[in-house]
């Protein structure tokens, strides 16, 4: 059954598609410089504690800088096409699935020690019941759940906190 929360998670991402689309062709970097910011930004700061947030918060920052300067020179060169929209759709895209994929994972994971031994139960019981209860019937949760038995790199990027 589709759940508030996955209404709001689609219009989150059709937001960031269309922001993408705006732009044109940069919106096509944009969006794919968004998630290498994103996935270098979650390496760095699960290597070295407070120094690596903070290495990592700092090229983050720069990397956005540098991203949005060059766009934005590149922008007042290159003459838009028709075919650019589509690129820009699809950056946005990309960058709006990451955003809609860590929003949807992102909610604390509760413990449960059994005879079985330890589970954890995704979302946690102890949301507020009309939160928990949209996450927990979300479709785009239980989508989603694959991704704890993925690859390291895209639980990097999603879940960076529980690798």
């Amino acid at each position: 059954m589709i759940t508030w929360f996955d209404a709001l998670l689609v219009t989150v991402w059709a937001v960031v598609t269309a922001l993408g689309a705006r732009r044109g062709l940069p919106g096509l970097l944009w969006g794919l410089g968004g998630v290498a910011a994103c996935l270098l930004v979650n390496l760095l700061a699960g290597r070295a504690g407070a120094g690596g947030l903070l290495l990592a918060a700092g090229l983050a920052v720069g990397a956005g800088a540098a991203l949005a300067f060059s766009l934005r020179r590149w922008c007042a060169v290159v003459p838009g096409r028709r075919w650019h929209g589509l690129a820009g759709g699809l950056g946005g895209a990309a960058l709006g699935g990451v955003l809609v994929a860590t929003l949807t994972l992102g909610f604390p994971i509760e413990v449960r020690v059994g005879t079985q031994g330890r589970t954890g139960v995704y979302p946690s019981t102890r949301l507020p019941t009309a939160l928990y209860t949209a996450v927990n019937q979300s479709v785009l949760k239980d989508g989603l759940m694959g991704v704890w038995d993925a690859g390291a790199g895209l639980r990097t990027l999603l879940v960076p906190d529980r690798r």
